[in-house]
């Protein structure tokens, strides 16, 4: 509901700025160490992040009221948002976007971190898990680049918006595909804030969406082998149904003005 999420939004910027705030029956505040601001600042943006790689890659909708609350504390406090970048960017080298090539001296191991794996006991973990991981956290970054906080002043401009998403998405086509992660994180990308993007950018957005398509996904295809198809035919879909429509649909989840009155 909406008036839950400005109790949690109100809760972290009380923290945020020296208040005192109650948790588990305990009074806590940042003043209480020297240290105290830029602990919070980090343990909250690497929670950030753990909701993305957890629970918004499991219920989808989830990325909209966790970007809402997170855009609106970056905005107020841009530390958070600087380090929830560089979490974001160690845990999913995709959310630069950048494919880390392994140099020579580094172990299998060491590269498969690097590459935003798990890796427990030399064991790697299954790449269905991988990927619905790295899905979570690009549909929370696009979530994030869409939205503001609507309590908030809205004086100045949105301190991660739209244009990061553009970027990110050119960037994305300037790279070589990867079989599986290329056609996956375009798609998710796509699907949560594709809507956004073609309202600000219009025809150079469609521009990109053809390219895309003639040129791009053909690429993708010549690195996917025929047991790699599945996020590669959901991503021509979802062109095909685009370009035939001209129009992005708006993603599933999004949070409506009623939503606030709840």
């Amino acid at each position: 509901a909406g008036s839950k999420l400005r109790e949690v939004f109100d809760k972290i910027n009380n923290l945020l700025s020296g208040k005192t705030v109650q948790t588990e029956g305990q009074p806590v505040s940042v003043t209480q160490h020297p240290q105290g601001l830029e602990f919070v600042c980090y343990k909250l943006a690497e929670k950030f992040v753990k909701h993305g790689e957890g629970e918004v890659s499991f219920h989808h909708d989830s990325a909209f009221p966790i970007a809402v609350v997170l855009s609106g504390i970056w905005e107020l406090h841009p530390r958070v948002g600087d380090i929830f970048l560089a979490h974001l960017h160690k845990k999913c080298p995709y959310s630069v976007p950048f494919y880390p090539a392994r140099k020579e001296g580094t172990s299998m191991e060491e590269y498969q971190r690097m590459l935003g794996y798990e890796v427990h006991d030399s064991k790697v973990e299954e790449q269905d898990h991988f990927l619905k991981r790295m899905s979570g956290m690009i549909r929370l970054y696009a979530a994030i680049i869409q939205l503001r906080w609507p309590y908030g002043n809205k004086q100045g401009a949105h301190p991660h918006g739209l244009s990061y998403g553009w970027r990110w998405l050119a960037q994305m086509l300037n790279l070589e595909p990867l079989a599986d992660v290329t056609a996956m994180l375009l798609l998710d990308f796509l699907e949560v804030c594709g809507n956004a993007m073609m309202k600000q950018y219009g025809i150079q957005f469609w521009k990109t969406m053809f390219f895309i398509q003639k040129s791009y996904i053909p690429r993708i295809e010549a690195v996917t082998s025929s047991g790699q198809m599945g996020c590669l035919s959901r991503l021509k879909n979802f062109m095909q149904k685009c370009l035939q429509a001209k129009e992005i649909p708006l993603p599933k989840g999004i949070l409506t003005p009623s939503f606030w009155r709840t």
